[in-house]
């Protein structure tokens, strides 16, 4: 019985997605559930798994190529419904694994670009993750214990000697002076980063206004009910991120054009506050959606952030997570940056930066005290949210982080 492969069934949002990379080859048999092929799209790697035990019979989209939504990519060879394995199946299953293609062993994403990058032979490198799943942390211990075998000992070792001219500043240089460049295809997903990137800087008018938190109240907070507050909530750990977002909730309801978005000639008000919060990967800045943030307590959006991010980070997030958001919050603090200003997240019309936590000297009742200063910057459109609106929703923002209690109390 012949089983059709196709390419999952994308979101409007998606026009269309590029093949990966196939996990097996044609002919080779398969498992149920077993991960047949990668796609990546604009917004996430999704991956196409065998509805049953099989044979791979056909790949008709291979690694590079652009595919549509459930666009038809492949075909196998199932079992018959008796449970007999059909010919082609039997004869697949009883052959010997000893093409190199059969012992090709499986790569995440990441994995997959590094070793391409670094022209790594999978085959060498044992898997540590699940089913022998090969990670990049098993290709950077590879190369790491590949350099150390053949770097020369101490006794065999050239002396240092100082070049006799110096290579320009930023020069990239080979074991032998060399200068050494390395070209490498952007990924879909990075493509469609920068080309959004452009859009906003064409089509919005974009601001940004700036102001400045004391963080003292809220660290004075955190260290007081850390241990008591992860005992409670099995292990949830209390960050900066759900006063930010419970924060943020009530600041939107104050301002709605903030929460609003553009629609061609119209404007469209949200009743709900659904708050992206960006996220780091290697493929880059992915923006997974809280739903319902307003209804969601400290407890529950520190877990629900930690779960998006790390499922981010593996490239397992879907794409109806990381779609429809009102407004974003994004954390650069956590990479040391002190000032920065964020660029929208269309049709989002407002974001807002955090930034890293920093003593600084402060002027309090005539007198100087250091404190723990945080810079916020709030990016908006201009086109829909006016200058006072702006600021003003920054500082209601800067209230509640100052004096926690207002968000429990909604004041």
């Amino acid at each position: 019985m012949s089983i059709e492969i196709k390419a999952p069934n994308f979101p409007e949002s998606v026009e269309d997605g590029e093949v990966l990379a196939w996990h097996r080859v044609a002919g080779e048999a398969v498992e149920r559930d077993e991960l047949l092929v990668e796609i990546e799209t604009d917004k996430v790697v999704l991956e196409v798994l065998a509805p049953q035990d099989g044979v791979l019979s056909s790949i008709l989209k291979g690694p590079g190529e652009t595919v549509l939504s459930e666009e038809l990519i492949g075909a196998m060879e199932a079992v018959t419904d008796s449970g007999e394995k059909q010919p082609a199946v039997a004869a697949a299953a009883a052959q010997p694994a000893t093409g190199k293609a059969s012992q090709q062993p499986r790569l995440g994403p990441a994995a997959r670009r590094l070793a391409e990058q670094e022209h790594i032979d999978v085959s060498l490198v044992p898997g540590t993750g699940k089913d022998g799943l090969v990670t990049k942390a098993d290709l950077l211990e590879y190369l790491q214990n590949k350099q150390s075998q053949t770097a020369p000992t101490s006794s065999q070792a050239e002396p240092a000697v100082a070049p006799a001219t110096a290579e320009p500043p930023g020069a990239v240089t080979g074991p032998s002076g060399e200068r050494v460049e390395k070209r490498v295809a952007m990924t879909r997903m990075r493509k469609r980063i920068a080309e959004r990137l452009l859009n906003v800087s064409r089509d919005t008018a974009m601001l940004t206004t700036f102001n400045e938190v004391n963080m003292a109240p809220i660290m004075a907070l955190r260290n007081k009910y850390k241990e008591q507050f992860q005992r409670t909530h099995n292990g949830t750990r209390l960050g900066l991120m759900g006063f930010f977002v419970k924060a943020a909730c009530e600041a939107l309801k104050r301002f709605p054009s903030v929460n609003a978005s553009i629609d061609g000639d119209d404007i469209v008000y949200h009743g709900y506050q659904d708050i992206g919060v960006a996220v780091s990967t290697e493929q880059g800045l992915v923006v997974p959606v809280l739903r319902d943030a307003d209804f969601m307590s400290v407890a529950d959006i520190e877990a629900r952030i930690h779960d998006l991010g790390s499922r981010a980070r593996a490239g397992k997030l879907g794409i109806d997570e990381m779609t429809g958001g009102t407004f974003t919050l994004t954390n650069g603090g956590v990479f040391g940056s002190l000032l920065s200003t964020p660029i929208l997240n269309p049709p989002q019309t407002a974001i807002l930066g955090m930034h890293k936590i920093q003593d600084r000297p402060m002027a309090v009742n005539g007198e100087v005290v250091i404190l723990p200063m945080m810079y916020l910057a709030l990016s908006y459109d201009h086109r829909l949210i006016d200058g006072k609106d702006a600021v003003q929703f920054l500082v209601a923002i800067k209230d509640l982080i100052e004096d926690p209690a207002r968000i429990l109390l909604q004041l």
